[in-house]
């Protein structure tokens, strides 16, 4: 069932699509069979720092789904991505139907240090299974935060801990360990979806 399956993860706010970061879940889903897609946004493409707005973020995230869609025909579509590119990924999950699935790896829930601006109210309304990984020392969701969005959420919304990791999910500066563990709850989150 795996290489009926696409996955598209999209990049953050400040690494495009080939950071090790992205090119380690590439790759690595690659490897299990998926059928493994990255991509940048527009501004990535054009040396921006800053990132497009919303609209035309979620606009391209269509576009490539689309394309995924159309040229692969997948049986089954899981999207999500790191920080922002998760973000987007979860907009753009409302409007396409083949949408199984969302993963977010370090969800921005808020801006560093303002808890009290939460990014949440969309995802209760969206229908699909959703898989959390965070760190619990990152700074862009609080962990009791994230727990009670996720609990809000309910039975669609699965969240996987790294402990000591950051929003990169990393706990140190040289730590490979915590994305193999961030893949590893993929996979298993995975074969729990709906075939």
């Amino acid at each position: 069932m795996t290489s009926e399956t696409a996955i598209i993860l999209a990049h953050g706010a400040g690494q495009g699509m080939n950071s090790p970061f992205m090119s380690y879940f590439h790759s690595e889903l690659a490897k299990r069979g998926f059928h493994s897609v990255k991509f940048n946004f527009e501004y990535m493409d054009a040396k921006r720092r800053v990132p497009d707005p919303q609209p035309k973020l979620r606009a391209r995230y269509r576009s490539i789904i689309e394309n995924v869609i159309r040229e692969q025909q997948p049986k089954r579509l899981i999207i999500g991505g790191k920080s922002m590119g998760g973000r987007v990924a979860s907009y753009v999950a409302a409007d396409i139907p083949e949408v199984l699935g969302l993963i977010f790896l370090g969800y921005p829930l808020h801006p560093p240090g303002k808890p009290d601006q939460l990014r949440d109210q969309h995802l209760y309304s969206l229908a699909v299974p959703m898989l959390f990984i965070s760190g619990t020392k990152d700074t862009f969701a609080e962990r009791a935060l994230l727990q009670r969005v996720v609990g809000k959420i309910g039975a669609n919304a699965t969240l996987e801990w790294i402990e000591g990791g950051d929003h990169s999910l990393k706990r140190n500066r040289g730590d490979t360990e915590s994305l193999a563990i961030a893949l590893d709850a993929i996979l298993r989150w995975i074969e729990q979806l709906p075939s």
